[in-house]
């Protein structure tokens, strides 16, 4: 793919002139004033700014500040006629890449400005993924989890993530799925290329199409300039579909064609475009019944789901709620600046015994409510949001028994946010718990590892630790 340049300059010839030259290695778009550069940087995502510095209006260097303010700001170089030792520096205080005389420029030498700067942007991209990547994987709170469901997850995710193999993510809203599709991407050999985001519901059919293929200029009403489309965006990288089940036949249509043959065409344009894209998809919908429906294509489904990974919603796996809970504490208590680090019994209890209907996103939400609420160190019940106070006291079903051994869970998360359990040692409150686990299933040692969370390995070598044979 072509890198996005756009040119910024009041005198035509002067635009025209470099568009023609530069145009065979670069998309290039051009601009005569800042006012309407900003209008096309905040509409498209480009890789390169070049700017005149003297202009009506906003001049280069206020333009390079706004762009460099974008989200994915691109490489600035700054042009001038008034070129002295003052603007430069300026320029680069601003935040411009690199600057260049226009009196004395060579084509030659701002091609070679541009790639090189080029090439520092991705490799500061490249070192910012690597450590993000570095001891954090799966470790990121919103995705903790000890729960055999959710290992289970982890081990699919560890399993998946080296393949280029499509991936169906399925699980209610809230359950974390989009998180679990970064985890695929960023231990995949993909990780130093883009993972672009389509969030799918709520788009229509006509700006779903142009918003996952682009379009060219004049295609539709409203199609001022071409766009580039996320398939392409993603080149060499994923393209993650969020709520997949939402999108219309024809882009069904479209979408098989792409996974089969990895071609598509811009809307309104007959040129056909080759990618390299792993595409990874996630919805709440119940695919099969809306197949029986009508509503979705039978052969994309299977195109999908050559591996699905099915996310546990939180009232099944209850045993990881302490765990969350406290990471989120302890997330919040920075961001609010306060001295909040445990829950109090009742608290947690009652954050365990909820049945969670928004899942991960809502008990997050709960948790920075009772940050924000809490008047100690401790968020107590009353702290937290008027649906988890009235909800009963009797453990339901699905908790599985593992209400007894609770404390053990927010034992071993709260050691590793830095929080506190009053009363026995760590080590001490395992010990307990497991003999109160083995009593309660009569030393069915299967059971009594299901309890508490825990493989029956770890819970062996642990009954060997403290002498319960």
């Amino acid at each position: 793919m072509k890198p996005l340049l756009l040119i910024v300059d009041d005198e035509k010839t002067q635009r025209e002139g470099l568009r023609a030259v530069l145009e065979d290695h670069y998309e290039v778009y051009i601009a005569d004033s800042a006012t309407s550069a900003i209008e096309l940087l905040e509409a498209e995502s480009f890789d390169v700014l070049l700017t005149d510095f003297r202009m009506p209006g906003e001049d280069g260097l206020k333009l390079i500040k706004r762009a460099k303010s974008l989200a994915q700001p691109p490489v600035c170089i700054l042009m001038t006629a008034f070129g002295s030792e003052e603007t430069a520096v300026q320029a680069m205080k601003e935040g411009a890449d690199d600057y260049l005389p226009k009196g004395s420029m060579l084509i030659e030498d701002l091609e070679k400005k541009i790639q090189r700067s080029l090439k520092l942007r991705r490799l500061e991209e490249e070192n910012v993924v690597l450590r993000q990547q570095l001891g954090k994987r799966f470790k990121t709170s919103s995705i903790v989890g000890e729960s055999p469901a959710m290992r289970q997850v982890f081990d699919m995710v560890e399993q998946v993530a080296p393949t280029n193999a499509t991936v169906l993510v399925l699980g209610e809203s809230g359950t974390g799925k989009e998180l679990i599709a970064k985890a695929i991407h960023q231990s995949s050999h993909r990780s130093h290329h883009p993972m672009v985001t389509v969030h799918c519901a709520g788009l229509s059919p006509t700006l779903l199409e142009s918003e996952l293929f682009g379009h060219e200029k004049g295609a539709f009403t409203g199609a001022h300039e071409r766009r580039i489309g996320r398939f392409e965006k993603a080149d060499g990288g994923t393209l993650f579909l969020d709520e997949i089940g939402e999108i219309d036949p024809s882009t069904q249509i479209k979408l098989l064609r792409i996974l089969g043959e990895r071609s598509f065409e811009r809307v309104g344009s007959t040129k056909t475009m080759h990618v390299d894209v792993r595409l990874l998809a996630a919805t709440n919908k119940d695919l099969p019944k809306l197949m029986a429906e009508g509503k979705f294509r039978e052969d994309l489904y299977y195109r999908l789901r050559v591996v699905e990974i099915n996310l546990p919603p939180l009232r099944q796996r209850a045993t990881d709620i302490p765990a969350l809970a406290v990471g989120f504490l302890a997330e919040f208590a920075e961001q609010n600046r306060k001295q909040v680090s445990e829950f109090s019994k009742e608290a947690l209890e009652g954050l365990i015994r909820y049945p969670w209907p928004g899942n991960v996103r809502e008990l997050r939400a709960a948790v920075e409510h009772g940050v924000v609420f809490a008047r100690g160190r401790k968020v107590d019940l009353s702290d937290l949001p008027s649906p988890l106070r009235a909800s009963p006291s009797a453990a339901r079903p699905e908790d599985g028994g593992h209400l007894l051994f609770s404390a053990h869970a927010q034992a071993s998360s709260s050691k590793e946010a830095g929080g506190s359990l009053s009363g026995f040692s760590l080590q001490e409150n395992e010990k307990q718990l497991m003999i109160e686990a083995l009593k309660a299933t009569r030393g069915n040692r299967t059971e009594a590892a299901r309890l508490m969370g825990m493989s029956r390995r770890t819970l062996h070598r642990k009954m060997s630790k403290y002498n319960l044979y």
